[in-house]
């Protein structure tokens, strides 16, 4: 593994690359008297890559960048995720590697949450409504009604950060939780029942609510199928804040269609954006978010938060550095 210096304060160069978060803007207000820029396209980013000692970045990332990263030392990834990183080369090449794990954790728990409202209060409709200028009368038909949380069942398939999170929410409003985890013996979040994957689908049948918010990993890809579904109640609604290869997307759309379960909501798809020749866009029983669950207004302070405690750690020779993957 190759050792790269790290420089001091008045000689780095931090590039942020992305194409909407205003991360350069934002890291000025901190007033640090860092020398920072911001790319705004892949073309600017590999352009001006040579200059920089850290580069704070995501969906601009490409491998054809380190043939021209000459000075850089320490990449930070503006999400979670990091697949997208060549992590052997990166250690070869003495680079850093952290990600922004937990920076989200709020906000996608939160827009969870607001979707299983939605579809409860059939917010969704009541815009549609709205937007056809019908005033809907009251109903006699109990079925057709408005709902509510109270003592209603969720499962949470994935009790990390934000899976606890939610169940936090959920029980706040005196709802049962049943969650799912690998690590049945260390669960953060408060729930009722703890279960296994491998119990999965014997408890999907309780649950009024079932909400996604594991990793896209082999074991998690398609867990969503028509066997999945199969197992939900009728009533039930399906809500995906995870990752869209987690969903077997055309058993979902059969079971919408056919009114299988009662709805779902869904904020991240296999393919985006989604094209307008999708057969999701005219579900009717379907809440679509454009993978905005942990896009809030905070997101870019958070990230900021964590390079400069990890540059603070460089600068004093730590070693450890938050959420570091190399």
């Amino acid at each position: 593994m190759k050792k790269n210096r790290f420089p001091d304060k008045d000689k780095i160069k931090i590039q942020f690359s992305h194409v909407a978060y205003r991360m350069a803007e934002r890291f000025s207000m901190r007033d640090t008297g860092i020398y920072h820029y911001q790319t705004w396209t892949e073309e600017e980013t590999l352009l001006k890559i040579s200059q920089c000692d850290v580069l704070v970045i995501s969906g601009f990332w490409n491998n054809a960048l380190l043939e021209n990263a000459k000075n850089l030392k320490y990449v930070q990834s503006i999400g979670a995720g990091y697949d997208q990183f060549p992590l052997e080369e990166l250690k070869m090449r003495g680079i850093r590697l952290v990600n922004a794990k937990g920076v989200n954790t709020n906000a996608v728990a939160e827009h969870a949450l607001s979707l299983m409202l939605a579809l409860t209060r059939q917010v969704h409709i009541s815009r549609d409504n709205q937007i056809n200028s019908f005033w809907r009368g009251m109903l006699g038909d109990i079925s057709l009604r408005e709902d509510e949380l109270l003592e209603k069942t969720v499962l949470i398939v994935g009790m990390g950060n934000i899976g606890s999170r939610l169940a936090k929410f959920a029980k706040a409003l005196d709802m049962r939780v049943l969650g799912v985890k690998r690590d049945t013996l260390h669960v953060n979040g408060p729930v009722d029942e703890i279960y296994s994957p491998d119990e999965l689908l014997n408890v999907i049948g309780e649950a009024d609510y079932v909400v996604l918010t594991c990793p896209l990993t082999p074991e998690t890809e398609n867990i969503v199928d028509k066997d999945f579904i199969n197992q939900m109640k009728q009533s039930a609604y399906f809500i995906n804040v995870a990752r869209g290869g987690c969903v077997d997307e055309q058993s979902l759309i059969n079971a919408l269609n056919s009114k299988k379960i009662a709805g779902a909501a869904i904020d991240h798809f296999k393919d985006e954006p989604l094209k307008k020749t999708s057969l999701f866009w005219k579900i009717p029983n379907l809440i679509i978010t454009p993978h905005t669950a942990g896009e809030t207004r905070l997101y870019e302070e958070r990230v900021i938060d964590i390079t400069l405690e990890n540059l603070g750690r460089l600068w004093r020779n730590e070693t450890d550095l938050i959420h570091q993957i190399v």
